[in-house]
């Protein structure tokens, strides 16, 4: 039996990137960089045609958007990852992925490889959920300041 690999545990820089209004979603965007890596213009470009083709047409199919979320690009040690989450039906988050590898041309695929996040994507997942509670599940629900308190 195989335990898999294991990693020790270093925190990854984090920053927040922008404001991004894509179709009916707007996303609060962050930068979350392993050692050494930076987030090239391919991957915004990636990540603005990922959120545009595939994203905001399956918040708009699935229905019941909140229309905002968030994005992170994260340029790991094996590849690069954006996570682009929405929120739905007040309290629900909802999330599509995109993978690929350095070295491939092809992303891989979420459905074969299903997974939430990383440890260092949790911890930004982790802060967006706070914030949306304590910013929107209230009975005066702000967007101004979800959009402008920041995980980072």
């Amino acid at each position: 039996m195989s335990n898999g690999p294991l990693e020790i545990y270093a925190p990854r820089d984090a920053a927040f990137r922008a404001v991004w209004e894509i179709g009916v979603v707007t996303f609060k965007v962050y930068d979350l960089l392993a050692q050494g890596r930076t987030v090239t213009t391919d991957m915004i470009d990636t990540a603005d045609r990922f959120l545009r083709e595939e994203v905001v047409r399956d918040v708009e199919k699935m229905g019941d958007s909140n229309g905002l979320g968030f994005v992170i690009i994260h340029p790991g040690d094996l590849g690069v990852t954006i996570a682009a989450q929405w929120w739905s039906q007040g309290s629900v988050l909802c999330q599509r992925i995109y993978r690929r590898q350095y070295d491939d041309d092809v992303p891989l695929d979420t459905i074969r490889r299903p997974s939430v996040a990383c440890m260092w994507e949790l911890e930004i997942i982790n802060a967006e959920q706070t914030i949306w509670r304590e910013t929107m599940m209230t009975s005066r629900p702000d967007r101004f300041a979800y959009l402008n308190t920041l995980a980072t």
